[in-house]
């Protein structure tokens, strides 16, 4: 598990691919102190795991599956990538709770000045991952823990404080630049919670029969004060 919020920023040493499989050499300091051979490190939001390491960089595979459905693939000596090791037991959580599963792809569509932060919008072709943008709630994108200021069947939108901007690589990106993102976890398990054994979505909790459907409804909810 890690928080979203980012370590340091490393630099792709070298690419090499082998058709939709990957080897990545990444250039890194603090990462480093105390990795093992099959850590958890999420690269760019992506978990990945160390398989090799030296003490100025380390290396992960990247396998078919990831390659599709990330930006991985896009990547190339000399850029700079996104750093976070796994969450220590005994550590603070200081973002929320990311799990470097990444949900999809989105392009940056614009990035505009707004006083001393800067808004980055947002544009992804995977339709169904917006009933889980929440305005004012939480998404993490290349790795970085961010609030939704805006979600809608437009896009969505965040704001970056310049700290952040200055120590991740989101500086670098430009609209037309791809970002991995992956929804809060709580609402996708709420909401498989909810379908499951209902029969949609060929869930069925019984060999035999479908369950009955969920009984939860915006009256229930209304009056246990969950609304």
């Amino acid at each position: 598990m890690f928080t979203g919020l980012i370590e340091e920023i490393g630099t792709m040493q070298s690419v090499t691919k082998r058709g939709e499989a990957m080897v990545l050499r990444i250039k890194a300091s603090k990462v480093l102190a105390g990795i093992g051979l099959g850590d958890s490190i999420a690269v760019n939001g992506v978990c990945l795991t160390a398989t090799s390491f030296d003490n100025s960089s380390f290396c992960v595979d990247v396998m078919p599956q990831t390659f599709r459905h990330t930006n991985l693939k896009d990547l190339s000596p000399g850029q700079p990538v996104n750093l976070e090791r796994a969450m220590a037991a005994n550590g603070r959580f200081g973002g929320h709770i990311v799990q470097g599963h990444v949900d999809g792809v989105a392009v940056i569509t614009r990035r505009t000045p707004d006083a001393n932060a800067i808004v980055f919008d947002f544009r992804t072709e995977e339709s169904d991952l917006e009933r889980y943008l929440i305005p004012k709630g939480s998404i993490t994108i290349d790795g970085i823990s961010l609030t939704l200021v805006r979600a809608n069947e437009d896009g969505f939108a965040v704001s970056i404080i310049p700290h952040t901007l200055a120590q991740t690589a989101l500086e670098k990106k430009q609209p037309g630049d791809t970002v991995n993102i992956e929804c809060d976890i709580l609402g996708k398990y709420v909401e498989h919670l909810l379908r499951y054994g209902s029969g949609i979505g060929g869930h069925n909790t019984s060999n035999t029969s479908v369950a009955k459907p969920s009984t939860i409804s915006t009256a229930f909810l209304a009056e246990n004060g969950f609304i």
